[in-house]
């Protein structure tokens, strides 16, 4: 992904996104927050968009969210306005691939629906494993490549338009799981037709 084509498909999605491709991925979004709440901390989500996750966080989180674009952060905003939520502690504007963080930061990291829209996303992942507190989770929900059958090969037929349709259909899990800081704690599919994955990966403790 490009990142202008990101700005340009996100600004072009941000009116429409909370009733398409929001409602569709929610019940993997629930899933998420649900797991993040039984760890206290501080929580970094990555790609917040229009921050459809935010009033489920538990109002004991202390919760920071980024997002390149502001036509998605501005929805956000107005979310945590409108439904007084006093647990986000700030949404910012920010390229993934340099987090403006101190490294070791956040207790949990929340990357839901954002690693195969994003350019590079094996750097973003290492800028997650750098900010993310030594023993911290990173809480993933996003589409991955299929080995074989029909959906793999409507993957692959999508693949060329990313940079249109917004994300890459052909996005393989192998991108989120380079980083050797990190070891799976959880694996499942999620609905609809188990097209989503939710994954858990949790950091070393040693450095």
């Amino acid at each position: 992904m490009d990142i202008k084509a990101v700005q340009t498909s996100y600004a072009r999605w941000a009116p429409v996104y909370d009733k398409t491709f929001g409602a569709v991925t929610s019940g993997g979004r629930q899933q998420a927050v649900d797991y993040i709440n039984r760890f206290p901390g501080k929580v970094l989500e990555v790609g917040v968009g229009t921050g459809l996750s935010l009033e489920h966080y538990k109002p004991e989180m202390q919760v920071t969210g980024i997002d390149f674009s502001e036509d998605m952060l501005q929805k956000a905003r107005n979310k945590v306005r409108d439904l007084s939520l006093s647990h986000v502690v700030e949404l910012r504007q920010m390229d993934a691939r340099t987090l403006d963080f101190p490294d070791n930061h956040f207790d949990t990291i929340a990357a839901m629906h954002v690693l195969s829209v994003v350019p590079e996303p094996e750097r973003v992942m290492s800028e997650i494993a750098r900010v993310c507190k030594p023993g911290g989770r990173v809480v993933i929900t996003n589409h991955f490549q299929r080995k074989r059958g029909l959906l793999s090969s409507l993957e692959r037929v999508f693949a060329p338009l990313a940079n249109t349709i917004g994300w890459h259909s052909d996005f393989e899990i192998e991108s989120v799981l380079q980083e050797d800081a990190f070891a799976v704690v959880e694996q499942k599919p999620l609905p609809p037709l188990g097209m989503m994955t939710f994954l858990v990966l949790r950091k070393s403790v040693v450095a």
